[in-house]
């Protein structure tokens, strides 16, 4: 597994982690579908074992449930990991919706570490601000005071755009980003990733896989149980990333060095700006695949070409 420096803090993370989101289960809905908390503590030790030293949940995922099996998963190992968690979600509401209070996010942070079985987290991040949040920089603010008291270690704050990107870097700067940025989504951040070089923050890349899509295993026409976030999206939306990634995979595939997942790994992997992409596993074989991209072939400039020309960029 390749190391990577994480922004300014002088902390190296492994250039692949594990995105915990799917192993909070359906319960609550909002996630990808059910899961087994013995395989879900098993695929963590799995990524443990390979060298993966970054894990990023939010206690919205399963409404703590992916906090717990994390920090059930990490006990003996917390000194060896860097874990990243996210406060805004207000599940405990009778009506949920965001709460970015500093009364809220310290309660919120409180719960967070008793889940995760630990004193402090490594990056506690805003789970999804609006841009009026970040514009107004109060809600940057108040992450300081739990940085000064050592609850936590750094902040970040994980954007859906890239101008959310730009007015969180402007405002803070955080000292991590977390972004969606894939095969499918890879237009418009080239500022932002500019931006972040230049202020010394950390690039997450998340979705990497597209709500695996970019596994190559679906076609389209699956029907999702209840509680999958894929369940909602639009059928045209699937089918046309579905049958995108069956060309993708034709082009993109080495029999024997990397898999079509491995190359959407790898894409991500690309920015000079970014510090890991984390990858979402439910199994051991999920986790040995995606951590294995960290040692794949990189991808060549034609295949870059041939990615444009398949999705349209």
């Amino acid at each position: 597994m390749k190391m990577r420096k994480f922004g300014k803090t002088g902390v190296e993370v492994s250039e692949v982690g594990m995105g915990c989101w799917a192993i909070g289960g359906n319960q609550h809905g909002n996630s990808y579908g059910p899961t087994d908390d013995a395989t879900s503590v098993a695929a963590i030790r799995k990524a443990l074992e390979l060298g993966c030293n970054f894990f990023d949940t939010a206690d919205v995922y399963g409404h703590g449930h992916s906090e717990e099996v994390l920090g059930r998963a990490l006990k003996d190992a917390r000194k060896k990991v860097f874990i990243a968690t996210k406060v805004g979600g207000d599940f405990y509401a009778a009506r949920p919706g965001l709460n970015f209070t500093p009364l809220y996010i310290g309660y919120a942070l409180s719960q967070s570490m008793e889940r995760l079985q630990t004193d402090y987290i490594d990056l506690y991040q805003l789970h999804n601000p609006t841009i009026r949040m970040l514009q107004r920089g109060d809600v940057l603010a108040h992450m300081n005071a739990h940085k000064e008291i050592g609850q936590i270690r750094w902040y970040g704050v994980s954007i859906f755009t890239p101008e959310e990107g730009i007015v969180a870097l402007e405002k803070g700067p955080p000292d991590a980003l977390q972004l969606p940025y894939n095969i499918f989504q890879g237009k418009g951040w080239e500022p932002v990733f500019k931006l972040a070089k230049e202020k010394g923050c950390a690039i997450i890349a998340r979705e990497a896989l597209a709500s695996g899509y970019l596994t190559g295993k679906y076609t389209g026409h699956e029907p999702f149980p209840e509680g999958d976030i894929r369940a909602s999206m639009p059928p045209e939306h699937k089918q046309g990333r579905a049958e995108m990634a069956v060309r993708l995979k034709k082009a993109l595939e080495i029999p024997g060095k990397r898999t079509l997942p491995q190359a959407a790994i790898k894409f991500a992997l690309m920015p000079d700006a970014g510090s890991t992409v984390i990858a979402g596993a439910k199994t051991a074989k999920q986790v040995a695949e995606n951590l294995g991209a960290s040692e794949c072939p990189d991808l060549t400039e034609d295949e870059m070409k041939r990615i444009a020309e398949i999705v349209g960029t």
